[in-house]
């Protein structure tokens, strides 16, 4: 795998994923499908596909996989939705944009295989990224709608945020001014906070896990490399994350606690308001070394107030960094940067971002890399194996109650 230090055109950084130390950083491969497939999102075809279907064929066809693949649902399965764009796609998951039949309700759905899954021994992932959604509620945190399965596949569907992901709109705007960057920074803060609280930690805060909304806040998403951890001494020994917002303490292999997050925090908000993330080269092994060594460089142009909150969540050394002692993520809201912020209308939503993204009706598209949007839906055909013990995803499916 070619992890991108720094961005070019419309690639996106790749995360790396929970690696055992001492493996290669690189052992996670690239999608085997780089075209959008229509089966390989809904299962194999039940029969051997015509030479050339017609688009009423292909129905008909979808139809049948409708039949014979669904399994162990209770509410909500895969034909009560409409699939209308790719919107993203990673390392064993798509996401498209989807309508809920019978309504105006547009969703984002997240389709892993489960042999893709198996393959790489991540199910206690997917497992733990369903759990985690189901329990969290907050006004800056996409929410999980519904989950379930078929005999080949995983889907996790969650609000449709349609305001673009914060690199997108880094990539448009160059830079935010402080007063914008303050208030998304603070949503993040507020987030951060909820999930720490429970018991929750991201580990992948970067601008493409951050969506704007349509009334611009920030809404953090993808919990793909979260963990949740039983007491404050909590410490995993992972390798995980996006290596230009890994902390010291990961990349060192000295394993790391929920403070990880509030280094990564620095890195965003330092990229938010630079441009670009402080750490950057084309060399894996010198971004580790920067990483682990350099003193962050913070640009004149920033006020004395920034400057001090990002030396303080660019702490090197855990236990001094901001966030980390024992008032935890007050002495973030506390510090003298967000001053202005009131935190109680914040959570209310009643603090509004100066800027507004483009956004024309509910299953707009226009802040989306067209990179994907261009991509048709339905494209060859394509059968996977069949997975072979589909008792390790028992009870992933989920409806959220109405009033959550």
């Amino acid at each position: 795998m070619v992890v991108s230090s720094k961005l070019s055109g419309n690639t996106l950084r790749k995360p790396f994923n929970d690696l055992v130390l001492g493996q290669p950083l690189d052992v996670f491969p690239e999608d085997d499908h780089v075209d959008v497939d229509f089966y390989d999102v809904f299962g194999p075809l039940p029969t051997q596909e015509p030479q050339n279907p017609t688009l009423d064929n292909t129905k008909n066809m979808f139809a049948d996989v409708i039949k014979k693949d669904i399994s162990d649902l209770n509410e909500i399965g895969l034909e009560d939705f409409e699939v209308l764009k790719l919107v993203g796609q990673g390392g064993f998951a798509k996401v498209y944009q989807v309508r809920k039949i019978g309504s105006s309700d547009i969703f984002a759905m997240k389709v892993m295989r489960k042999d893709k899954i198996l393959e790489k021994n991540h199910a206690k992932y997917v497992k733990t990224e369903r759990d985690i959604l189901t329990k969290i509620n907050h006004p800056f945190i996409v929410r999980l709608r519904y989950s379930f399965q078929t005999k080949y596949r995983l889907y996790l569907v969650l609000d449709y945020v349609n305001g673009g992901h914060l690199l997108f709109q880094l990539h448009r705007q160059g830079l935010f001014r402080e007063d914008l960057a303050r208030i998304y920074a603070a949503e993040i803060v507020s987030a951060v906070s909820h999930l720490h609280a429970n018991g929750i930690m991201h580990r992948d805060l970067k601008p493409e896990n951050i969506l704007l909304d349509a009334e611009g806040h920030a809404m953090l998403t993808d919990f793909g490399l979260a963990k949740q951890f039983d007491h404050e001494s909590s410490r995993s020994n992972s390798m995980c994350g996006t290596l230009e917002y890994m902390a010291p303490e990961i990349v060192l292999g000295k394993g790391h606690d929920k403070a990880t997050d509030w280094w990564s925090m620095g890195i965003l908000l330092y990229e938010m308001l630079t441009g670009k993330p402080p750490f950057v080269s084309g060399n894996r092994q010198k971004i580790q070394q920067t990483i682990i060594k350099d003193k962050i460089k913070l640009p004149s142009f920033l006020s004395s107030d920034a400057h001090s909150l990002l030396k303080g969540l660019l702490q090197k050394d855990a236990k001094k960094r901001l966030g980390s002692g024992q008032k935890g993520s007050y002495e973030i809201k506390g510090h003298k940067w967000f001053r202005s912020i009131n935190w109680k209308k914040l959570e209310a939503r009643q603090i509004q971002p100066s800027f507004l993204p483009e956004v024309d009706g509910n299953q707009c598209i226009a802040n989306v890399d067209k990179c994907w949007t261009n991509k048709p839906v339905i494209d060859s055909a394509v059968s996977s194996p069949r997975c072979a013990d589909n008792n390790i995803f028992q009870g992933f499916n989920y409806v959220r109650p109405p009033a959550a």
